[in-house]
C-alpha cells in the first residue's frame, strides 16, 4: 500500500515538475557595447518591451548595455557558446567569419543611405544574413548608424591631403587598405578611445557618422570634419543559430515580426539623430565642416575605386553587382 502511495505521489510530483519546466519562459540575454540612449541601445530596450508585452510568460528579455556582460573582444564567442542569445555588432567585426560582409566597408560603393537601405532589402543582401551559419551565427536584420564622414587635424579637400595622417579604424582589412591607398596610416582601437588618442596626438583623424562624432565630442579635438559620406556604419542583429531554431515556430514567427518593427524604429531613430547631431556640431562652431563639391567627392571616389576590384573575389562578384545596381547614378 505504501509503495503504491509513494509511486502515485512520485508520479504526481514528476508531472508537476515537468509542467513547471514547460512553463519556464525562453530567456534571451541581449548584450551590447553602447549606451542605452543610442539608437542601438534604444532598439534593445524596445525589443524587450515589445516581446514582454506580446509574449508574456513565453519569452523574457534581459538587456546588458555598455559592455556590462561582454565586451567587443569576446561577445561573438559568448554568443556561439550560448552565454548570450542576441548581439548587434558592427559589420566590420565579422571579417573572421565571412568575407562577404566586407561589401559594406567598401568606400563610395553606395551613393547615400537610401542606396544602402535599398540594397539591404534585396535578396542578395538577405542572403548575407545567413553567410555565417556554418559558425552558428544567424543574422536577423541590419541596424544602420548612418553614413561616415572624415574628421582630421587638417583640411582635406583632395585624396592626397590625407597622406601621412594616422586614422582610427575598426578592425577591418578593407578600411586599412582604404587609408593605405591615400598614403595614410591606421590605428585599430575602440571608438570610445579615439578622443584621448586625438588629444595625445597618437592619431590625427577618424571616420564615423555624425552621431558618433557628437557623442564622443570629436568635434572639440578635431579642427575639421569633411562630409565625404564615403561609407556606412552598420550593425547586424544576430543570434545563436541552434538557439533560434529551437524556439517553437509560432513564437519564433512572432519574434521575427517584432524584430522587423524594431529594426524600422532603430533605423529611423539613427537617421534623425545623425541629422540633429550634424546641426548641433555646426551650431557649436568648434570645428570647420567642409562640404565637398560633386567634383571633389568624385576625385576621392576615383582614388579609392581600385579597392572594389581588390576585394571582388573575396566578397563575390554577384554581391558587388547587386550593391552597385541600387545606386541611381554612375
Amino acid at each position: 500500500m505504501y509503495k503504491s502511495l509513494f509511486g502515485a505521489l512520485f508520479a504526481s510530483l514528476m508531472v508537476l515538475s515537468s509542467s513547471a519546466l514547460a512553463e519556464e519562459p525562453i530567456l534571451i540575454k541581449f548584450s551590447h557595447v553602447v549606451a542605452e540612449d543610442t539608437p542601438k541601445g534604444k532598439g534593445a530596450l524596445l525589443f524587450k518591451k515589445l516581446v514582454e508585452e506580446r509574449l508574456p510568460g513565453k519569452v523574457k528579455v534581459e538587456v546588458y548595455p555598455n559592455s556590462s556582460l561582454f565586451g567587443d573582444a569576446d561577445e561573438i564567442q559568448a554568443l556561439q557558446s550560448g552565454q548570450v542569445q542576441m548581439l548587434a555588432p558592427s559589420l566590420s567585426k565579422f571579417e573572421a567569419y565571412t568575407k562577404q560582409l566586407q561589401v559594406f566597408d567598401l568606400p563610395f560603393l553606395f551613393d547615400d543611405l537610401e542606396a544602402v537601405k535599398r540594397f539591404q532589402k534585396r535578396d542578395k543582401s538577405r542572403e548575407l544574413l545567413r553567410s555565417m551559419s556554418k559558425q552558428g551565427i544567424y543574422g536577423l536584420g541590419y541596424w544602420n548608424n548612418g553614413m561616415k564622414e572624415l574628421t582630421s587635424s587638417r583640411e582635406l579637400r583632395k585624396p592626397e591631403d590625407a597622406k601621412g595622417l594616422a586614422f582610427r579604424i575598426q578592425p577591418s582589412s578593407v578600411l586599412d587598405a582604404q587609408f593605405g591607398l591615400l598614403g595614410a596610416k591606421t590605428v585599430k582601437m575602440p571608438f570610445a578611445d579615439a578622443f584621448k588618442a586625438l588629444q595625445a596626438g597618437t592619431i590625427q583623424g577618424t571616420e564615423g557618422p555624425w552621431s558618433n562624432i557628437a557623442s564622443q565630442k570629436i568635434d572639440t579635438v578635431q579642427p575639421y570634419v569633411i562630409e565625404t559620406n564615403h561609407g556606412s556604419l552598420n550593425y547586424m542583429l544576430i543570434t545563436n543559430q541552434k538557439f533560434w531554431i529551437s524556439i517553437p515556430y509560432q513564437t519564433r514567427t512572432e519574434l521575427e515580426a517584432i524584430i522587423e518593427e524594431v529594426t524600422f524604429a532603430v533605423n529611423k531613430e539613427a537617421e534623425a539623430m545623425n541629422q540633429k547631431d550634424r546641426e548641433r556640431v555646426i551650431a557649436a562652431g568648434k570645428t570647420k565642416v567642409i562640404t565637398l563639391t560633386p567634383e571633389e567627392r568624385d576625385a576621392w571616389r576615383q582614388a579609392l575605386l581600385p579597392l572594389w576590384k581588390t576585394y571582388e573575389a573575396e566578397i563575390g562578384a554577384d554581391v558587388l553587382r547587386a550593391a552597385q545596381t541600387v545606386n541611381r547614378k554612375h
